[in-house]
């Protein structure tokens, strides 16, 4: 797995260097696994500080300070750390690798890079193949799982011979999305670095408590700590409402209870609040982008994403994202009747699953003839 992460996304996890069996131990062979290293410093060990997020403007920013010291500057700070997580994330699930164990202490300062990178790779599974997956078993750390704690349906076999398993895997991941696992997980680490008073394990369980009672509703806590936050509180609402609240929305999409409705690393890295430049200064497209994030608060399906992306893309250099004249109609579209989401709904639902159907046969059409088939990269596509 290290090998195949090394080879397929360098820049999102520690760099690892290869492994060796010992056999000079007594009580015999030990296989040794060696990464270069990166840094001293993981992101645990920098918002433990009292300094936190300023402790971290240096090391990613440099010396720019174009902000005084406030909410929007570690709003700044926490963004820049946010793109780097979710880039990190995206990476791996684009390889069909989920971490399982997402959380401070596995995401170390690369200071080579001068960014952001996941390490310990121990409970991650590789769902392209089947390594280190095993149904009804899971490995975790309880303050940062989600609700579900399985990644899989408890339903789903064991992998089959690798072949198999590749051509079955985007199928799998389609109906299953076990990406969304880490990305709760990395809601979590969004929470905890607006808000100081979750930074300590007292905290967090504390936080876990209550968001258990209010049904993983966001919002529903919100309403029931608002009134009577603390300064800590107060502040972190405060941080994540700037620019008509953007930052509040991203976290909401990444904190549910149903995996399904969680935000892909992919999308999330182009949801508008990581546009620099803020709400106001945002451009048709960037408005767009947010009028069709909080129209699918709910549903993040297939279709919306892929909307999504297309949205993200226009206006750059990019290929793929809409023409002028396409976006003269987004201008000019008039409201859907009240129904039309319901219809657009199983409209992606009967598609997604025309895909599924199309997909497996061809993927056992290349298997009979035993030529290689890597469909991956038609589900999960991967910008450099």
């Amino acid at each position: 797995m290290n090998e195949r992460v090394r080879r397929a996304c360098a820049n999102c996890c520690a760099d690892f260097v290869y492994g060796f069996f010992e056999n000079s131990s007594k009580k015999g062979g030990e296989y040794w696994l060696i990464w270069r290293y990166e840094g001293e410093a993981t992101l645990a060990d920098l918002m433990i500080s009292r300094e936190f997020p300023y402790n971290v403007q240096t090391l990613i920013l440099g010396e720019v300070q174009d902000l005084p010291k406030g909410i929007e500057r570690e709003n700044r700070i926490i963004q820049t750390i946010m793109s780097q997580l979710l880039f990190a994330l995206d990476g791996l699930h684009s390889t069909g690798i989920v971490h399982r164990d997402i959380k401070p202490q596995n995401v170390i300062f690369s200071e080579g890079s001068r960014t952001f990178k996941i390490i310990d790779l121990g409970a991650a599974a590789d769902l392209r193949v089947g390594i280190n997956y095993i149904p009804k078993e899971f490995l975790l750390d309880p303050r940062y799982a989600a609700p579900e704690q399985y990644i899989m349906s408890t339903q789903t076999p064991s992998a089959p011979s690798a072949p198999v398993a590749t051509a079955l895997s985007p199928v799998l991941w389609q109906l299953n999305l076990p990406d969304r696992f880490d990305i709760y997980s990395a809601g979590l680490i969004f929470l905890q670095m607006a808000f100081p008073g979750l930074r300590t394990d007292s905290g967090l369980i504390q936080f876990n408590r209550q968001l258990k009672r209010c049904d993983y509703d966001l919002s529903a806590w919100r309403k029931t700590v608002e009134p009577r936050a603390s300064p800590d509180l107060r502040k972190g609402f405060q941080l994540l409402d700037i620019d008509g609240g953007i930052g509040w929305e991203l976290l909401t999409s990444m904190v549910r209870y149903k995996a399904r409705q969680r935000i892909s690393a992919k999308t999330a890295l182009a949801h508008p609040y990581f546009d620099r430049e803020g709400l106001l200064a945002l451009s048709f497209m960037q408005n767009l982008r947010l009028q069709f994030f909080r129209a699918t608060q709910q549903d993040y399906s297939e279709a919306a994403e892929w909307v999504i992306q297309r949205m993200a893309k226009s206006g750059t250099e990019k290929e793929g994202g809409f023409t002028e004249a396409q976006l003269q109609e987004l201008r000019e579209i008039k409201p859907l009747r009240k129904g039309s989401a319901q219809r657009n709904a199983l409209a992606s639902a009967l598609k997604l699953q025309r895909r599924i159907v199309r997909t497996l046969n061809e993927s056992m059409d290349e298997f009979n003839i035993r030529q290689k088939s890597l469909w991956w990269s038609r589900w999960i596509p991967r910008e450099e």
